[in-house]
């Protein structure tokens, strides 16, 4: 038994599971100035909608909300369903600080107080 569904019911099926994607997904792909939804995303890559976004490549941000997630390397891997699919050469995940030059003892105390207040009071 073989299922035909028609092209027109088809493209609304994919439509619709689109649709559903992009009110679920808060991640966003950020490339020169403008802003993506991400559908989805698996361990190493992503898919946005392949009609609306233009063709990506090369150095890319994802974003969750406001928050920086990764920036990431991309290379485009096939168009499926109404969605195009990216896969990962390189994911560095963001940090909001600084990165240490040095091993920091988690018990380790946030500063030192000085003497040098100590012998003037004497």
């Amino acid at each position: 038994m073989t299922t035909y569904v028609p092209k027109a019911v088809q493209e609304a099926l994919d439509a619709a599971r689109v649709s559903g994607l992009k009110k679920k997904s808060r991640l966003r792909v950020a490339v020169e100035g403008g802003y993506f939804p991400v559908l989805r995303t698996w361990a190493n890559g992503f898919s946005v909608e392949e009609e609306f976004v233009p063709q990506l490549r090369g150095l890319v941000d994802l974003y969750e909300g406001s928050r920086h997630v990764s920036q990431c390397l991309i290379v485009a891997s096939e168009a499926e369903g109404g969605e195009m699919r990216y896969e990962f050469k390189r994911a560095t995940a963001a940090s909001d600080t600084a990165p240490l030059d040095f091993y920091r003892a988690p018990n380790a105390p946030v500063g030192l107080l000085g003497n040098e207040g100590a012998e003037s009071r004497l």
